[in-house]
């Protein structure tokens, strides 16, 4: 007599936010992208196995979009948590996982590796979405300070970046990945992307925040139907010492976020990731908190804000940007700014 197995179902926290409810942004291909993720950088300050419990919770409460990469040194950590949450009837293609391609992979023949072994420690199939995570093939250590610097550090060369996203078109054509993008380009470098590739980008990951809204790349991007990924969206509270500087503001202290927050009786972070939602960027906050995290998720799905108060949070850009990258440049006595193309074009070697 045949035994019938019972099939298992996954069960949320009954205090979560149903899946359903979370919009989506819908991709050229009819793909469909939560419009909240949960950041997983937490590598300077958090073990593999904190970041993967706040996983695990954040999926609980109805998460569905995860965002990695494989610097982060988490992902087997969070692999472990997918194949469990999957075991408990979850499936697969009711999450959105993206990782990213890390700088010192740059190389044609790392490529497809990398990504591999991101596939491995995740414990998955495929990639929903994979992303060169800086446009330079730049490494730094894990802990670095800001004077640190790659000795072989290049510029932005084109042609080789077009190798390297030529690797990426192939692990769509091999079924590893669904869909590719981009992480901290400008739009000159973009242009040129567009221009050259086979397959485009559907995602630029980029830092998003009210203090630093990037509204021309932004503009760039939904204009090129590309989907804008906020990192950062609550200005980075936890970033490491490298990415600080005396000129930092502080967006959850500004009054107009505060007031707000007074009105909605919420955290001035759930704030932030409202605006960004309404904005029409995905943003991926990062917490261990149960609380922070459910609140953020809650944000999505709960009253938005006025259309007065969305254009008094548009005032408050003071074009600040928080993660400089200054670990990336590559020769002596260069601003962190020659990274981020300000003239408008690629800066020269």
């Amino acid at each position: 007599m045949a035994v019938t197995r019972k099939k298992r179902i996954f069960t949320g926290d009954p205090d979560g936010v149903g899946p359903d409810k979370v919009s989506k942004k819908v991709l050229e291909n009819g793909a469909k992208l939560p419009c909240i993720g949960l950041g997983t950088f937490g590598s300077d300050r958090f073990s593999g196995e904190v970041v993967a419990e706040a996983v695990k919770g954040a999926i609980s409460v109805g998460y569905r979009h995860i965002d990695c990469a494989s610097v982060y040194g988490n992902e087997a950590n969070i692999g472990t948590v997918l194949r469990e949450v999957r075991r408990n009837g979850l499936k697969r293609e009711e999450l959105w996982i993206t990782s990213k391609l890390w700088n010192d992979k740059h190389r044609e023949k790392d490529v497809i590796p990398s990504c591999k072994q991101s596939l491995k420690d995740l414990q998955l199939d495929y990639l929903d979405l994979y992303l060169i995570h800086w446009p330079f093939p730049n490494f730094h250590a894990k802990g670095v300070d800001v004077a640190s610097r790659d000795p072989n550090a290049k510029p932005y060369i084109h042609e080789n970046y077009m190798k390297t996203w030529g690797q990426l078109e192939k692990l769509v054509g091999m079924g590893l990945v669904k869909h590719i993008g981009t992480s901290n380009m400008t739009i000159p470098k973009l242009k040129l992307l567009l221009q050259d590739a086979e397959i485009k980008p559907v995602c630029n990951e980029m830092e998003l925040h009210p203090h630093f809204q990037q509204p021309e790349l932004f503009k760039f991007l939904i204009d090129n139907e590309i989907v804008p990924i906020g990192s950062s969206p609550i200005g980075s509270p936890l970033r490491p010492g490298r990415d600080r500087t005396t000129e930092d503001t502080v967006d959850i202290e500004d009054p107009v976020i505060v007031k707000i927050a007074k009105r909605l009786n919420v955290h001035p972070a759930v704030v932030c990731v409202k605006w960004a939602i309404q904005r029409g960027q995905v943003p991926i906050p990062f917490s261990v908190n149960r609380n922070e995290y459910l609140a953020n998720l809650k944000a999505a799905v709960s009253d938005p804000l006025t259309q007065d108060e969305m254009n008094s949070v548009a005032a408050i850009d003071k074009n600040c940007r928080l993660i400089k990258g200054q670990v990336f440049l590559w020769k002596p006595n260069q601003n962190w700014e020659d990274l981020w193309d300000p003239r408008g074009e690629i800066t020269p070697p």
